[in-house]
């Protein structure tokens, strides 16, 4: 894949499940507070309401908003 240093996000292709390499998370214990985490619940929600939706009315939706 040639990586273009001078596009847009726009200008390329959305990252597809397969090409994904290996992610490791590692969450280190200490006495700090909880934090630096950013807010890693946000990204999952609309995927599981999706799913749930689809197990519920048997037709799965590809666009958001969602309609019931």
């Amino acid at each position: 894949m040639k990586i273009d240093v001078n596009g847009h996000f726009h200008d390329h292709a959305v990252l597809r499940l397969a090409e994904m390499p290996k992610v490791d998370i590692v969450l280190i214990e200490s006495g700090a507070k909880p934090g630096g985490m950013g807010e890693p619940a946000t990204s999952p929600v609309a995927p599981a309401v999706a799913n749930a939706l689809a197990k519920l009315t048997g037709r799965r939706q590809r666009e958001l908003p969602l309609q019931v």
